[in-house]
């Protein structure tokens, strides 16, 4: 009997040894993680502190720095205490993390530009995410439970990828995206023809950084500010130019030649478009009521704001805004009656809120109104993403003096392509009607 017991396949076996020990964290594993936690600390530290952002300084980087230090100490501590799911789940999430932050940060500046300040660091920090990775890969696969009979550990393994791919798509790529957008490489900036001779210009912001930009002098005595950056608005600034207009392009904060920690969304981007504002109303070719601006995707959403709470912005055409964080998310007309509370941009906003150290700007939907009277035209390429139907939106709760246009075949801010002659019509004769020579 109990040799029929034995052979018996409905009978459970117990695990072996060696899966029983795999459960336990061993010596060398927790050394390995221990030790790569280290690596990806040392880059937080040299990131945040010890070589911050051009113009800014270790004190503008305590949130931002001290709470991911503060989680890697505290994963090191615990890690051990851990059941083997957790801890390769830990060293996943963990790895990519570090991973995404090294390569966008570290490896990708060495290829666009050179080496230099934390880049070392961060590509060490890159490499330990891949041994993280590999070593919560192992970890789950040598203390995969079968020990139980097949119904029950199939049901079991689909529970826990389906809380995988959960806390995938709610936390950890909008945590990996808000690393992106906060830690972006700079990129050297070339030189252009933007149609007429163009002049090297800085000036400084409220909040002491100095940025760098090119001018191109009025000829009309009306200017226009361009964003974002120095490569996006070529086109646009060549067609200004041929009809006279001043045009300033410059580096925003973080990006290019220019102070400041970089931001994707352009939260804090309000500040660089008042100082540009301020360097126009000065020049003695500038007629202070006759400056505006043309921006493209979170330039023209930067310059939305900044015409809200600025009214030396007379004029601004926005092309391509949509979402830049979880308040206008609310308002985007694409989610009609889907809207819910659980949605990735919670934890995205959250995520780029601790990495910025700066609080979520207010949603445009809730600004544009305060544009009026002055005029506003709001562009979306209807070949383009699809947050931007969010400008329905925009052009429904804005004041008066203001226009939609919608480009048939246009992609994402590529107006100017799709319909070169339109968009030259539309977006020049804008301009003249809305800066027109004050007397």
């Amino acid at each position: 009997m109990p040799a029929l017991l034995a052979a018996d396949p409905r009978v459970d076996t117990p695990p072996s040894p060696r899966g029983r020990e795999a459960r336990v964290a061993d010596r060398r594993e927790v050394i390995s993680v221990r030790a790569a936690l280290g690596f990806v600390a040392l880059a937080v530290a040299d990131d945040a502190f010890v070589h911050p952002e051009q113009g800014t300084a270790a004190e503008d980087h305590v949130v931002s720095g001290i709470l991911p230090l503060a989680i890697a100490g505290v994963l090191a501590l615990v890690y051990p205490r851990l059941r083997a799911g957790a801890r390769g789940a830990i060293a996943i999430v963990a790895g990519l993390l570090a991973a995404t932050a090294g390569v966008a940060d570290g490896y990708r500046h060495v290829v666009v530009d050179r080496m230099a300040g934390d880049d070392l660091t961060a590509m060490l920090a890159a490499l330990a995410g891949a041994v993280l990775i590999g070593l919560g890969v192992h970890t789950l696969w040598s203390t995969r439970r079968l020990d139980e009979r097949p119904l029950r550990r199939y049901l079991r393994r689909t529970g826990v990828a389906l809380l995988a791919g959960v806390a995938t798509i709610f936390a950890l790529v909008p945590t990996t995206i808000a690393i992106v957008a906060t830690h972006r490489a700079r990129e050297p900036v070339p030189a252009a023809d933007l149609g007429r001779p163009y002049e090297h210009v800085s000036f400084t912001t409220a909040d002491d950084l100095r940025l760098q930009g090119w001018y191109v002098p009025s000829v009309n005595g009306a200017a226009i500010v361009l964003s974002p950056g120095r490569r996006g608005p070529i086109p646009h600034a060549r067609l200004l130019a041929r009809h006279g207009y001043g045009l300033l392009l410059f580096d925003r904060r973080g990006e290019g030649e220019s102070d400041g920690d970089f931001n994707a969304y352009g939260w804090g981007g309000d500040a660089d478009l008042k100082a540009a504002i301020g360097f126009l109303s000065r020049r003695p070719d500038v007629d202070p009521q006759r400056i505006g601006g043309l921006g493209l995707s979170v330039g023209g959403e930067m310059l939305l704001e900044t015409a809200a709470e600025d009214t030396r912005l007379r004029a601004v055409v926005s092309e391509g805004g949509s979402v830049r964080s979880i308040a206008e998310h609310w308002d985007d007309p694409a989610l009609s009656d889907l809207r819910t509370p659980v949605t990735p941009l919670l934890a995205q906003t959250a995520a780029v809120a601790i990495l910025a150290g700066e609080a979520p700007p207010p949603s445009l939907v809730d600004l544009v109104d305060d544009i009026s009277p002055r005029s506003v035209l709001f562009i979306r390429g209807l070949d383009g993403q699809p947050a931007e139907q969010l400008n329905r939106a925009f052009y429904d709760r804005a004041g008066e003096h203001k226009e939609l246009w919608e480009v048939p075949g246009a992609g994402h801010t590529a107006a100017i392509t799709a319909r070169p002659d339109d968009y030259a019509a539309r977006v020049v004769g804008f301009f003249d009607r809305a800066l027109r020579e004050r007397r």
